[in-house]
């Protein structure tokens, strides 16, 4: 039985763990929150009472933290040292490309084989296990790290070294935060100009304005019965932490001498979304203040 260390079970990392111990794993779980502790327990997780606790005979330690400084002080205070030297390290949280390659460097230097692994995917499959991890290793250490990875994905891609696999999390959901507000303008737009907002998602979805946003996360209830817009926005990828990666994304563009007027952009409007006091609604949810109806979000 592989024993895991899973540091951080929050809306993503809840249901991950979970499907650690499905797989039938030992997880050792630890969160500062004891509901969340509570919630891994009765998935089938180990809980525990510290950060070396969890991590002190792992086999493999996961972590899902909010931001980078939370990664750096975990891994250098808590993990690195305390866990086997023959334990991977996995950090699944979206942070920035230096922290990350940092926090590889103390790994290294430690003798830990380390991956940064943020994922794609929200809560839906967190929970289901289907996400898809983007990950940044030493090229022979992948194969072990697929195989971690295994129970919580559905695919696991090699972006590149170390720092690789934030970077094209970053990218990514730039180009999903610019392309939600795209489908959300349209639709607006669609409503305005007296076309059903359904009747749209079926031209669209099957059309040039084919995109994930449309197809897999229309942000008009009904045509995707999954989408978060059929529970009030509630759930699936929070506005805040869309507001995050996008931050992210641009101090990463400004770092780089990149030019990325619309990221900018889209960085700006989900700050006024989040500024309104809608950062816990699904990113989706921009739709309503398009339409001038934030009175629906109820």
């Amino acid at each position: 039985m592989t024993r895991i260390a899973f540091i951080g079970l929050g809306n993503m990392g809840g249901g991950m763990a979970a499907n650690q111990a499905k797989a039938g794993h030992r997880v050792a779980a630890f969160d500062l929150s004891q509901a969340a502790l509570e919630r891994a327990e009765a998935a089938g997780c180990v809980p525990t009472a510290s950060v070396t606790e969890a991590v002190r005979d792992a086999d493999i330690v996961i972590t899902m933290l909010p931001a980078g400084p939370h990664v750096l002080k975990v891994y250098s205070e808590q993990i690195i040292g305390a866990a086997p030297s023959s334990a991977l390290l996995l950090d699944c949280s979206t942070i920035d490309v230096e922290t990350a390659r940092r926090v590889a460097t103390l790994a290294r230097d430690a003798g830990y084989a380390f991956a940064d692994a943020p994922v794609s995917g929200g809560t839906v499959a967190a929970d289901a296990g289907t996400l898809a991890f983007m990950v940044g290793c030493d090229e022979g250490d992948f194969a072990r790290i697929e195989a971690a990875l295994e129970p919580m994905s559905r695919a696991t891609m090699r972006a590149g070294d170390h720092g690789a696999g934030q970077a094209a999390k970053i990218c990514n959901n730039m180009i999903l935060g610019i392309t939600m507000i795209g489908t959300c303008e349209a639709v607006a737009l669609a409503e305005k100009l007296g076309l059903d907002p359904v009747k749209f998602f079926d031209i669209a979805s099957k059309s040039s304005g084919q995109s994930w946003s449309v197809s897999s996360y229309y942000p008009w209830p009904g045509p995707v019965p999954t989408a978060p817009s059929n529970r009030d926005y509630q759930g699936g990828f929070a506005t805040a932490m869309m507001l995050k990666d996008l931050k992210l994304a641009q101090e990463a563009a400004a770092k780089a001498g990149a030019t990325t007027p619309m990221g900018a952009q889209a960085e700006a409007l989900y700050a006024l979304f989040d500024g309104l006091g809608h950062g816990g609604r699904d990113f989706s949810a921009m739709l309503q203040m398009l339409r001038g109806r934030l009175d629906a979000l109820s």
